[in-house]
């Protein structure tokens, strides 16, 4: 039989999970009999942890309370708890980077080595700081709720040409691509899957009737929305290289790709600056021909004009006075 102290960790443990236990459900998982889950659970509330009765099941749940009560962790959560507090401390989210750097603080005293090690090695990918548009985060919490509640969600929405309007969808996931929040939503109005930016958007509050989710979109389909839609410019571009090769070089939230032939494929991408289209495929290193939009074909004909102009007049080689003894 478990130490009493290590018998009310192991309770915590369970309790932390979103689920209601049965007394008899407890008192099997830690080894006791059902008086004895009755007698720990009045310690975890003397100790402060909101432990509720359950009607109907003669169970028990961890309730919210006045006050946050020390969480159990195991190695993964800790790991990704840290992650994502290091991400959070770099500015993704507006307001809340000296809080995120407290919890962090506080987390990393008490982490084992050889979690702090792992947290080290993934910090890299974390600590990068953001310099896209950052989301308030009331907003975040926000539109969270309206997915996790499946409550219809109406917000205003600035697009991408400065146009804004209401819109009324039915909230399905957020996505993160490392430079700005995103939301996939069915978008009510016209009816069908919709990728919005979370900095452009503001709630409604309060959120409307619950519905039912529908089949979600693939994520190729998701990603190739939050790639290409919401941008000025959305541009289509023909690349001699197989598309296992382009894809090597370009992430899915970047583009998305399709093969035409062995040697050929397509890149479907979009930006509001024509100058970082036409850099990000000059840089891919295959050759490439844009079929839309004409204004980045019009835009590749005057940087190729500017860029011959600062050639001219170079010389190919150094003279005979410029050769070294």
């Amino acid at each position: 039989m478990l130490e009493t102290s290590a018998r009310l960790l192991k309770l915590l443990s369970l309790l932390q999970s979103p689920r209601d236990w049965s007394g008899a459900a407890l008192a099997e998982q830690v080894g006791v009999g059902v008086r004895t889950v009755r007698r720990d659970v009045d310690k975890l509330r003397n100790l402060g942890y909101p432990v509720e009765a359950v009607a109907g099941v003669a169970g028990y749940r961890l309730g919210a309370g006045a006050a946050l009560p020390p969480l159990l962790l195991d190695d993964e959560e800790a790991v990704a708890v840290a992650i994502g507090l290091r991400a959070a401390a770099t500015g993704n989210v507006t307001g809340i980077e000296e809080s995120s750097m407290r919890a962090l603080t506080k987390l990393e005293q008490v982490l084992p080595s050889r979690l702090r090690y792992r947290v080290k090695l993934l910090q890299s990918v974390a600590v990068t700081p953001s310099t896209s548009a950052t989301v308030e985060p009331d907003v975040l919490l926000a539109v969270a709720s309206a997915c996790r509640d499946q409550q219809r969600l109406r917000f205003d929405y600035q697009s991408h040409d400065g146009t804004a309007g209401v819109r009324t969808t039915e909230p399905h996931r957020l996505l993160h691509t490392g430079r700005r929040w995103y939301l996939v939503a069915w978008d009510l109005d016209r009816d069908d899957w919709r990728t919005f930016r979370l900095d452009r958007l503001t709630p409604r509050i309060p959120t409307g009737p619950r519905f039912q989710p529908r089949d979600v979109p693939e994520l190729d389909r998701t990603m190739g929305g939050v790639a290409s839609g919401g941008y000025r410019y959305q541009a289509r571009i023909r690349i001699a290289a197989a598309a296992e090769a382009v894809a090597d070089k370009i992430s899915s939230t970047i583009g998305t790709i399709e093969a035409v032939d062995d040697s050929t494929c397509i890149l479907s991408t979009g930006s509001n600056s024509l100058d970082e289209l036409a850099l990000y495929v000059g840089l891919l290193g295959f050759g490439f021909s844009v079929e839309s939009p004409p204004e980045l074909v019009d835009h590749l004909r005057n940087l190729t004009r500017r860029l011959t102009a600062a050639t001219d007049g170079a010389r190919s080689g150094p003279g005979p006075a410029d050769q070294a003894e």
